[in-house]
Order: structure tokens, then C-alpha cells, then sequence
């Protein structure tokens, strides 16, 4: 049987739950084509099967930052998906702030483990910074899926070096997501 992974485009087109800016760039439009890209590598392989939070670039969800979050959670809790991936890019006041890292629950759990795989992908094959796998259980969508969860900040939207990536490198930074994928199940890629 397939292995469902939910993937998460973190935000809102506009309005309500919308992302952080910087060089020109929408963090919800970045976190929207990288979970395109990734769903469609995922669902060409037979090992896996993947669905999105946001099906369309113009899709919002929810009426407010709460219900966009917990609209996002609903849809994996009831599909039921084996794992859930929120896709974001981060943001600092300083400029000089940059590099990738993951957020899970807690430590030493299937979530951590998977969240070390996926950063290390991305650190090799974008060769962004690694901020390391860090431990927030206030995140909502961490704290309120069924399943392991991983929250992934790809790079900082706010950083120059970070963002000519987060703009150009839409399907590296999926297809490292999925190579982190394939090293937490032991898999080779097809």
C-alpha cells in the first residue's frame, strides 16, 4: 500500500494567513509550486501517494488565521495521511538571517527523524545553511495532526543569497524533500 503524505503549502494567496515578502517573492506563492512539484514527483512513484492543502494558486483556506490552520489539519486527519509536511519560508528583520530548518513536536520521535532526513536533503542539494531540526509544540499543525508532522522552513525569504534560490529552485527544493523522503524509508529513488 501507497505511502500518503499530505503536503501543506503553508499561507493564504492574500488576505487572511497570507506569508512574509522579501526581493520580490510571496512566501505562498514559493510553499505553493514547491507542494505542486513535490505531490507530482510523489504520485509518480508508486510507493507513494500525496494530495495538497491548496489545489489551485488562488485557493484560500479558512476565514482566518485559526480555521486556515485548522482546515489544513482537518484534510489530513481525514484522508487519513500517513505523514504531513507544511512547506514555508522564513523571514527575519535581519537580512544577514538565512538558512533551512525543520520543526517538529518533539524530540527523537518518527516526525524528528524524518525532519533531520528532509533538512539534510535540501542542505545538500541547495546548499542553504542547516538551522537544525528544532522543537516547537506550540505550532498548530504540528500539535493537531494524527500523524508524524514536520514543518519545513526552506530558506529565509528575507535573505538574499536564500531568496535567488526560494525564486529559481522551486523543484530542488522538491525534489530534496522527496530524496528525504526516500532516506527515511530506506528507499532508492525509481
Amino acid at each position: 500500500m501507497a505511502i500518503k503524505i499530505f503536503i501543506d503549502q503553508g499561507h493564504n494567496p492574500s488576505g487572511i494567513n497570507a506569508g512574509a515578502e522579501g526581493f520580490g517573492l510571496r512566501e505562498q506563492d514559493i510553499n505553493y509550486e514547491v507542494g505542486i512539484y513535490l505531490a507530482n514527483i510523489l504520485n509518480e512513484d508508486p510507493r507513494f501517494e500525496a494530495r495538497t492543502s491548496r489545489t489551485t494558486p488562488e485557493q484560500s483556506l479558512g476565514y482566518s488565521n485559526t480555521s486556515s490552520l485548522a482546515e489544513r489539519v482537518r484534510l489530513a486527519n481525514s484522508w487519513p495521511a500517513d505523514y504531513f509536511l507544511s512547506i514555508h519560508c522564513n523571514a527575519n528583520d535581519n537580512p544577514a538571517i538565512n538558512g533551512t530548518e525543520c520543526y517538529v513536536y518533539q524530540n527523537y520521535t518518527q516526525a524528528y527523524y524524518l525532519g533531520e532526513r528532509i533538512l539534510l536533503a535540501i542542505v545538500s542539494r541547495l546548499g542553504t545553511k542547516n538551522n537544525g531540526v528544532r522543537i516547537n509544540p506550540s505550532l498548530y499543525v504540528l500539535r493537531r495532526t494524527n500523524m508524524p508532522s514536520v514543518l519545513i522552513e526552506l530558506g529565509y525569504i528575507t535573505n538574499y543569497s536564500d531568496a535567488q534560490k526560494l525564486g529559481t529552485r522551486q523543484y530542488d527544493f522538491a525534489y530534496a524533500i522527496y530524496e528525504g523522503l526516500l532516506a527515511y524509508f530506506g528507499l532508492s529513488p525509481q
